[in-house]
């Protein structure tokens, strides 16, 4: 079974983001729990969380279904003391606010080092972040995006993805979100069937399957191995309808969280039921 979605908005509060996707016909989705471009908001109400859980029952969008997303401000890996502890303090909290939902899960990049620590310190770093912020929740599992690897960003090799889960002290609690934009855009083919199945290998042998959590279904606007991310809706970019067949045809991908970050939120309807169609 594929669980497909998009990431919908939660303006006027969380409980409206499982209203939004049942509006488009989505069968999972991702949320901001929070304002994404700032570093502080208020606690959530109970109210808020009363209405949140029982929206999302009513629709059917079970825990498993959803996969919330942090601040973008947030450097886990962040190379200065100040910095890194306002990131910190801030993902610990942003895992507080999944806790209070019911959620499974909070998505997250992993982080940049900025030119100023190596990427080894980094991804140390990273890891020690999430030990620190699993030891003060309960229930949530931190799980890490790829990246398409734009300026110093890491985890854009699969080798970065297991070098954090490594360091990570608790493993049933820590898993991947692929994107694949950010795949593509890194260097890994999604659209040549030998390509895909080469990257499938490679992720199995490098992080293991048991880890995927959830993905980002984003066609790209620049081409292979650009490094750089730009969305694109789906069939219109550089990596086709094609690769999302595959995706969609692969059983691999089932019963997790599939979301659409495309650019145009009037489309999504549209681009579910694309989706939903290409299964078999």
């Amino acid at each position: 079974m594929k669980y497909i979605g998009a990431h919908v908005s939660s303006a006027g509060g969380v409980h409206n983001a499982p209203l939004n996707a049942k509006k488009i016909g989505a069968t999972a989705f991702a949320l901001f729990t929070k304002n994404q471009r700032q570093w502080r908001a208020k606690p959530l109400s109970a109210e808020e969380i009363r209405l949140f859980k029982e929206n999302c029952r009513e629709a059917g969008y079970t825990p498993g279904r959803i996969l919330p997303h942090d601040s973008y401000l947030i450097n886990l890996g962040h190379p200065e003391p100040a910095g890194l502890k306002k990131s910190r303090a801030a993902f610990v909290d942003e895992m507080r606010r999944c806790e209070q939902l019911g959620l499974a899960y909070l998505n997250f990049h992993p982080g940049s080092h900025l030119n100023l620590i190596s990427e080894e310190a980094c991804l140390a770093r990273i890891s020690e972040s999430i030990n620190l912020a699993l030891e003060e929740t309960r229930g949530v599992s931190a799980v890490i995006e790829n990246t398409a690897g734009q300026g110093t960003n890491l985890g854009h090799r699969f080798e970065h993805l297991a070098a954090i889960i490594a360091g990570v002290r608790d493993r049933s609690r820590v898993g991947v979100c692929l994107d694949t934009c950010h795949s593509y855009s890194a260097g890994y083919d999604l659209v040549t069937p030998a390509g895909f199945a080469e990257t499938m290998e490679r992720f199995e042998s490098v992080v293991g399957f048991s880890f995927l959590k959830g993905v980002h279904l984003n066609d790209g606007k620049k081409a292979f191995g650009s490094r750089v991310d730009r969305h694109e809706r789906i069939g219109e970019g550089t990596l086709g309808l094609d690769a999302f067949r595959r995706i969609m045809q692969d059983p691999r991908f089932d019963a997790i969280p599939m979301i659409l970050e495309t650019p145009d939120e009037s489309r999504w309807a549209e681009e579910i039921r694309l989706l939903r169609g290409m299964v078999t």
